[in-house]
């Protein structure tokens, strides 16, 4: 996979996390991007070892509430 492809998948399941993560934690776009992308779990969304961009939002998701609970 090249690395537009998978920077595809990122930005895809970004999408799908931020309302998710707005419910969850009542904030706002911004401070849900902001939350997301200085999480250690986004980290591990960026790094093509982890695999974890292929992943389904509801499993990243349960993924980033563990990180904050």
């Amino acid at each position: 996979m090249n690395q537009t492809d998978r920077q595809f998948l990122i930005e895809t399941l970004c999408e799908d996390l931020i309302p998710m993560i707005m419910a969850e934690y009542h904030l706002t776009a911004i401070e849900a991007l902001d939350k997301l992308y200085k999480s250690q779990t986004f980290a591990k969304i960026e790094d093509p070892q982890t695999g974890l961009y292929f992943q389904s939002p509801v499993y990243v998701f349960d993924f980033f509430k563990e990180e904050f609970s």
